[in-house]
């Protein structure tokens, strides 16, 4: 079974065997999943709070999409394509889509896993928040 690597950049203190995100993308936790890559996996959120509000995850363990940015450059623009495709899928690339990343315990990051919100298929309010 694949579990996620820790890179060193990650901040986390968890171990990524007790991270909820590296247990779903190692097949360890079964999750609605969307679509996948090399490097990201896509699936539903189980508390949604849109219609489409779809979780996208690098498969290797960061804190947040800063670290990704900063380890692995790649595996973001494959997030960002991946969060793309899941809105062609979901139907809701042409109206329009959101994709949000808390940061933080401040901005509710409650998962210190990186991940993109995917969320569509309702009116979006700005400012959001």
């Amino acid at each position: 079974m694949r579990r996620c690597a820790r890179p060193a950049l990650a901040r986390v203190r968890l171990m990524a065997d007790e991270c909820l995100f590296c247990r779903i993308a190692g097949g360890e936790i079964p999750a609605d999943v969307v679509a996948t890559s090399d490097e990201a996996l896509a699936f539903r959120d189980i508390t949604p709070v849109a219609p489409t509000h779809v979780l996208v995850i690098p498969r290797a363990h960061w804190a947040n999409l800063a670290e990704v940015a900063a380890a692995a450059p790649q595996t973001l623009v494959d997030m960002v394509r991946l969060a793309a495709e899941v809105a062609d899928i979901e139907g809701v690339a042409t109206d329009g889509y959101r994709l949000v990343a808390n940061t933080g315990a401040a901005a509710h990051q409650t998962v210190f896993h990186a991940h993109l919100h995917v969320l569509a298929g309702r009116s979006m309010t700005w400012p959001p928040g």
